[in-house]
């Protein structure tokens, strides 16, 4: 697909892996999510690829002297497994209808529902003629662009492109001295009810940080375990393999930041999270032994303190969780953007959204009256 006005070519590579790893990272930022080590570690370690109903379909931009200017994480999924923004009931109506729902395009960062770039580089408009003209030219039913950042969105909206809004909680740091001070911010009674918890979930326990290369090979063979657990709880398996866990251990080192709970010399439960240029990401987290509050104090509680200490600016926890919203995390809205193509479906699609955006809009509002400040859900 060679536009001749702009003298630009879209195309389609098999994956991130190939690709030259510097060229990519100076589209793709420090959003260490869309990143060529994360990315290509995916691919590498078969968490992406034959046989996981992701395969990769990257979609490229480059000017004539073949010099890449514009980018996206895409993949065709046979399924719509690892996503966090659910259109299964979208596909059993298109296939009711007589319609193949699958495969589709889906741009996104598999497994990982992290609002970020998705249209990297400065050609926003290119690559979504690129996304638009691989499903028309190979009769895909949709494409899809999961947890796209507000700018992305913008030039999605450009293209008329479908919304979707989803909700998720994330801590702000408002310049607190530390954990404590934060605390002095809520009620009185979530502040006590935070402490009890806190007291509670560490009775008995030694709490160890390891960031990077302090993070040795045994410690993934626990991270990995506690992983698994999660995994086969939440989705039947785990979504990742145990090679990833060794890839970006290496190539991401300086990104990983690993708290552990201890007992009797033994690790009993983990969190792993991946650090960014100001938000803490809290991704991977598992236990052997359930022990009341420690989800809290390893995902929440523990992420709110280091972020304080190293002058973060947010901490992103995953996911969904109303629980989060009482321990101080505020409900932002998340956007993705859908091309479809058969016109009657898309008109449905589009009704459904409308009102399901006006619902989201309402109980975001509504949860912020919620939050635990003091003063106001924006204190």
């Amino acid at each position: 697909m060679a536009d001749r006005e702009t003298e630009v070519v879209a195309k389609l590579a098999g994956g991130v892996s190939g690709l030259n790893a510097a060229a990519w990272d100076r589209l793709a930022g420090d959003d260490p999510f869309v990143g060529h080590a994360f990315l290509s570690a995916l691919e590498r370690s078969g968490s992406v690829g034959k046989g996981t109903g992701w395969t990769p379909a990257t979609l490229l931009i480059e000017d004539d002297a073949d010099r890449l200017i514009g980018a996206a994480p895409a993949y065709l999924k046979a399924h719509s497994q690892g996503e966090y923004v659910f259109d299964h009931a979208w596909a059993d109506a298109f296939e009711r209808a007589g319609g193949n729902y699958y495969p589709k395009l889906q741009v996104a960062v598999p497994f990982t529902p992290v609002p970020g770039p998705r249209l990297l580089g400065d050609r926003p408009q290119h690559l979504l003629a690129a996304a638009e003209a691989v499903v028309m030219q190979n009769e895909i039913s949709s494409a899809h662009i999961t947890f796209i950042d507000e700018a992305g969105a913008a030039e999605c909206e450009r293209r008329g492109w479908l919304f979707r809004y989803g909700v998720q909680y994330h801590w702000g740091n408002r310049g607190y001295r530390d954990f404590d001070d934060f605390l002095d911010t809520l009620s009185s009674r979530k502040r006590k009810s935070i402490r009890k918890e806190r007291l509670t979930a560490r009775e008995g326990l030694e709490f160890v940080t390891l960031r990077g290369p302090e993070i040795a090979p045994a410690h993934w063979d626990w991270m990995w375990r506690f992983y698994q657990d999660t995994g086969s709880r939440k989705w039947g398996r785990p979504y990742l393999t145990r090679s990833f866990f060794d890839l970006i251990g290496k190539s991401l080192a300086d990104k990983l930041l690993l708290f552990l709970a201890v007992r009797d010399g033994q690790p009993i439960a983990g969190a792993l999270n991946l650090i960014g240029s100001d938000t803490l990401y809290g991704r991977y987290w598992g236990a052997t032994e359930e022990v009341q509050f420690l989800h809290f104090e390893l995902c929440y509680y523990q992420a709110v303190e280091w972020a304080i200490t190293h002058s973060l600016t947010s901490v992103q926890a995953g996911a969904q969780g109303e629980h989060k919203l009482s321990r101080g995390y505020e409900p932002i809205i998340t956007r993705s953007a859908h091309f479809i193509v058969n016109p009657g479906f898309r008109s449905a699609v589009e009704k459904f959204l409308d009102e399901e955006r006006a619902a989201i809009q309402q109980e975001v509002e509504w949860l912020r009256t919620a939050l635990p400040y003091r003063s106001s859900s924006s204190a």
